[in-house]
């Protein structure tokens, strides 16, 4: 029985997560809950899995989520904002953290979970995007285990020998396969870009996730930000990391060898296979899906990204090298400029200018340590907040 805390049990991976719950209540106790704004979805987990610990990260919902415990029989017990979830996230009695808090406010709790030594099932890709190098250094100081939860970054773990998550040096691994659907917009052409709605942006093709998510896949920026996850998360040379266009999205990414050998890791598109996967690592367990059916495959392609139409995927593959700050600044300003697009104020096509420009006139700085990160992200979401009024 593993004791569970979710963090962020109110979106789409929080969701899958507890769905595997409830096929499986004999392997699985759900410990801690939170969620940000959804408090009527939180007080309906509340009644059915009855975690000893909830929290509202919006501290403006704390009351509402307090007249709703009202009656309980078994009350948890309430706790709210950032501090909340640090603590929950570190409890003493969870095994097992789902880190599922989209965006850089779910970088503290999910590195407080790793410097506990917990079990990290990684869906925040933004906590190694923000602070790769602190990051992969506290799970080795603390003993954490960090299993990948998206889907590209979980089919590469499963393709990898010995299942290893760093270190491939000597294994015979040549390159990683990254594979990306292009989202809903890979046919459009270029010039339409800037006249596209956020409907239209978060209406993706293949998979059915939150919309900040949904307009980073369409504009490639998940993809560029799950590049810089795989260079820290697997260790690699970033050379090693080629980027794949796929739009059926059957194969989830793939892992070539020096013999010529490439493995591929092919499901449908549902992110509760490779949830109930990490959840039930190194067995598996039934995650409700049906499988794959081959007979209704009727082709799979394969694509070079366009950085013209893809140009956030560019920024985010250069961030790399340009250093840990890059990507820090990158994640701030795309985050401004995804919601300032879902707000209806900016175009489409903004979003990487402002991205463009954060960069041009952003300053490195070398991070210390996790206040460091929060800080620098804080001041380039600024600065982002002014461009935009110059777009």
């Amino acid at each position: 029985m593993q004791n569970l805390c979710i963090l962020g049990s109110t979106g789409s991976i929080g969701l899958s997560t507890l769905d595997i719950v409830r096929q499986h209540p004999d392997k699985f106790n759900v410990v801690a809950i939170s969620a940000n704004r959804q408090i009527a979805l939180l007080l309906e987990q509340v009644a059915e899995f009855q975690p000893d610990y909830v929290v509202c990260a919006d501290a403006s919902r704390y009351q509402e989520l307090q007249d709703g415990l009202r009656g309980l029989v078994n009350s948890p017990e309430v706790l709210c904002g950032s501090e909340g979830l640090t603590t929950i996230a570190s409890l003493s009695e969870v095994d097992t953290v789902m880190a599922a808090i989209v965006g850089a406010a779910g970088l503290r709790s999910t590195y407080a979970a790793v410097c506990a030594g917990k079990q990290v099932l990684l869906a925040n890709k933004e906590a190694l995007v923000m602070s790769g190098k602190l990051f992969m250094e506290a799970v080795a100081e603390h003993n954490a285990q960090l299993l990948p939860v998206d889907s590209e970054h979980n089919a590469i773990f499963q393709c990898l020998p010995e299942q290893r998550t760093t270190g491939l040096a000597g294994l015979g691994v040549e390159r990683i396969l990254l594979t990306g659907s292009g989202g809903p917009f890979l046919k459009t052409p270029i010039h339409e870009l800037s006249s596209v709605t956020p409907a239209q942006a978060c209406a993706h093709p293949n998979w059915d996730m939150g919309q900040k998510i949904s307009v980073d896949s369409a504009s490639m920026m998940n993809k560029g930000l799950e590049f810089i996850e795989a260079f820290w998360l697997f260790g690699v040379a970033q050379e090693t990391i080629q980027v794949v266009i796929h739009p059926q999205s059957t194969i989830h990414s793939m892992v070539q060898y020096s013999d010529g050998s490439i493995l591929a890791q092919m499901g449908v598109s549902d992110m509760r296979i490779p949830i109930a996967h990490v959840m039930a690592y190194p067995e598996r367990i039934n995650s409700g899906v049906a499988p794959l059916d081959f007979s209704a495959l009727t082709a799979l392609e394969f694509l070079a990204p366009d950085f013209e139409r893809f140009p956030n995927l560019r920024l985010a593959m250069d961030s790399v090298s340009a250093g840990q700050w890059a990507s820090t600044a990158l994640n701030a300003s795309n985050e401004v400029a995804v919601a300032a697009f879902l707000a209806g104020h900016v175009k489409f096509t903004d979003i990487a200018k402002l991205n463009t420009r954060l960069l041009e006139i952003s300053e490195a700085q070398t991070f210390n340590n996790i206040d460091d990160v929060v800080a620098y992200d804080k001041h380039s979401r600024a600065i982002a907040h002014q461009l935009l009024k110059e777009l």
